[in-house]
């Protein structure tokens, strides 16, 4: 495939209506553990005010991309910055504006709600915590029993104890708060309040989130961003109004020449992309159109058909293409 190509089809950002400010930008970075690349050379932005669903398959690279981030793991190679910074000293400065709940909440099983939150208050520094500050956060997640409940956190419900754990994260004020699968294990009923919570944090607080979850149908209520991880590999960057175009019916076709097909549409202005040797062309109102114009081109036409895409199909494609084209671009596997 042409170069231009490839690297349009794999790195192209979500086109931002309101840019804002860039508050985390990653450039290049990657981790080896013991011969494993985790990360491969990933770069992406997070902007303050997104929502972004972090989305992967298990084991695709977001926990270690999410420790990284949080200054839980070092990189291997490539930079960040956080808040500005880029410096060592500044990232661990900026650490403190960044609230992070990895894999499952850090609570002590055998305290209180309580006191858990007053041991978290403790930690930041907080002031006078017991002076509504604690009760106002057990509020806000929806545990408006928890202050005066003697019961230890381990006799929780897992919706308890990941409310619990979003209001430990709450304390401090933080500007970027990144979670990591946070409605794993929960009953739908659960990870609607869970859904409903961060959408608070995102609108009421003006909390910048990162989401990460395997469950791309589960993001999509509430995400305004995506960014597709596959095998340590940042697959693609994408808001989503533009997820929501490339849903619906697609053209699948396939060519003589597919680049130089994929060049044309795109000088129409067609929303069309490489899946595998094939083309994707999204949101075609009448399929003879695109045909006359590969016909003047005498582009001769192989294959054609028609389906419906969900948000699974769309995602389960472009890892299985993309991430490919990058290995090759790299010369190898991971």
């Amino acid at each position: 495939m042409d170069e231009a190509i490839q690297n349009e089809f794999i790195i192209s950002p979500g086109i931002r209506s309101n840019p804002a400010e860039v508050i985390v930008e990653a450039k290049h970075l990657s981790k080896r553990y013991k011969g494993c690349l985790a990360l491969n050379d990933v770069s992406f932005d997070i902007h303050r005010g997104d929502l972004i669903g972090l989305v992967g398959k298990n084991g695709a690279g977001k926990t270690t991309l999410i420790r990284v981030l949080t200054g839980v793991a070092h990189p291997t190679s490539g930079t960040f910055s956080l808040f500005g910074a880029s410096d060592p000293k500044g990232v661990t400065k900026n650490l403190a504006k960044v609230a992070a709940m990895v894999e499952q909440p850090a609570l002590y099983n055998s305290m209180t709600a309580t006191e858990n939150l007053m041991t978290r208050c403790i930690l930041m520094g907080v002031e006078n915590p017991m002076d509504g500050y604690i009760r106002d956060k057990l509020e806000f997640v929806g545990l408006d029993d928890a202050y005066h409940d003697k019961r230890k956190v381990k006799d929780y419900s897992l919706g308890m104890r990941q409310r619990v754990g979003i209001a430990m994260s709450m304390v401090g004020e933080p500007q970027l708060m990144v979670l990591d699968e946070p409605t794993n294990g929960l009953d739908p009923e659960g990870i609607r309040q869970i859904r409903e919570l961060l959408l608070r944090l995102n609108k009421e607080k003006g909390v910048t989130m990162m989401i990460s979850s395997h469950i791309l149908s589960e993001l999509s209520k509430f995400a305004s961003s995506y960014v597709f991880i596959d095998r340590g590999v940042i697959v693609q960057q994408i808001t989503a109004n533009e997820l929501e175009a490339k849903v619906g019916k697609v053209l699948i076709i396939q060519t003589s020449d597919n680049s130089a097909a994929y060049q044309l549409l795109k000088t129409k202005n067609y929303d069309v992309e490489f899946i595998k040797d094939s083309l994707n062309v999204h949101d075609v109102i009448n399929s003879a159109d695109v045909l006359n114009l590969l016909s003047e081109a005498k582009i001769h036409l192989i294959g054609m058909k028609e389906e419906e895409n969900s948000l699974e199909d769309y995602f389960m494609n472009l890892v299985t293409s993309a991430a490919d084209r990058v290995f090759d671009a790299k010369g190898g596997n991971i």
